[in-house]
C-alpha cells in the first residue's frame, strides 16, 4: 500500500519559516519524481514545487520562486518543502505527490498525500 505523509503545517506569521516533509511507503521512492501542491477552499490545486527522482532538477512556481526549495533525501524516502519569507497567500493545505514525471499539473502525479494546513497571518 502506497503511503505519503506529509507533516510540519502549522501558523506562522508573515516573513517567518515553515519545512514541510513527506514520507513515502510502498513504492520504489528513487524511482519517483516528487511534487508539492497547496489548494484553497473553492480553487484548484496549484502546483508549487517538483523534484526530479535524482534529485538534479527541480522546478516552481513563479510565485513562489526565491522563497521556497524543494528538497529530497532518498536514504530516508522523504521529500522536503522548505518555505521562507512566508505571505498571508501561502496560506493553503500542501499536498505532496508521488508522480513518473516531474511536471506541473495534477494529471502527472498517480499518489497523494493527505495534505498539511499552512496558515500565514499577517
Amino acid at each position: 500500500q502506497v503511503r505519503l505523509v506529509e507533516s510540519g503545517g502549522g501558523l506562522e506569521q508573515a516573513g517567518g519559516s515553515l519545512r514541510l516533509s513527506c514520507a513515502v511507503s510502498g513504492l520504489t521512492f528513487n524511482t519517483y519524481a516528487m511534487g508539492w501542491f497547496r489548494q484553497t477552499p473553492g480553487k484548484e490545486r496549484e502546483f508549487v514545487a517538483a523534484i526530479s527522482w535524482g534529485g538534479g532538477r527541480t522546478y516552481y512556481a513563479d510565485s513562489v520562486k526565491g522563497r521556497f526549495a524543494i528538497s529530497r533525501d532518498n536514504a530516508k524516502n522523504t521529500v522536503y518543502l522548505q518555505m521562507n519569507n512566508l505571505k498571508p497567500e501561502d496560506t493553503a493545505v500542501y499536498y505532496c505527490a508521488a508522480g513518473a514525471v516531474a511536471g506541473r499539473g495534477p494529471p502527472d502525479y498517480n499518489y497523494w498525500g493527505q495534505g498539511t494546513q499552512v496558515t500565514v497571518s499577517s
